[in-house]
């Protein structure tokens, strides 16, 4: 998969959308649509992956306000400790 890791998202999104468009006109043999859809599925979840790391990334700019304003890779680790820990409230009733 080192090949699609690579892959910027606009290129897999439109390759998942011409595969799409194949297997919707209906007329591609079954060994054909199960290899666009094994396709699709891995496209589809690189996507997915892609996006959600620019999430992160846009959370931790709007975390420190733009102080910093360089993007930062974000260490799921380190969100994976938090989302474990537990959460200190600011707000007390």
């Amino acid at each position: 998969m080192t090949k699609e890791k690579d892959m910027p998202f606009e290129q897999a999104l439109e390759e998942l959308e011409k595969l799409v468009d194949d297997m919707e006109q209906g007329e591609l043999p079954l060994d054909d649509m199960i290899k666009h859809f094994e396709r699709g599925t891995l496209l589809s979840k690189l996507c997915r992956q892609k996006l959600s790391r620019l999430e992160k990334k846009i959370e931790v700019l709007v975390k420190d306000n733009g102080e910093n304003s360089e993007w930062q890779e974000f260490d799921d680790s380190s969100e994976r400790k938090e989302a474990t820990s537990p959460a200190n409230d600011e707000f007390t009733f």
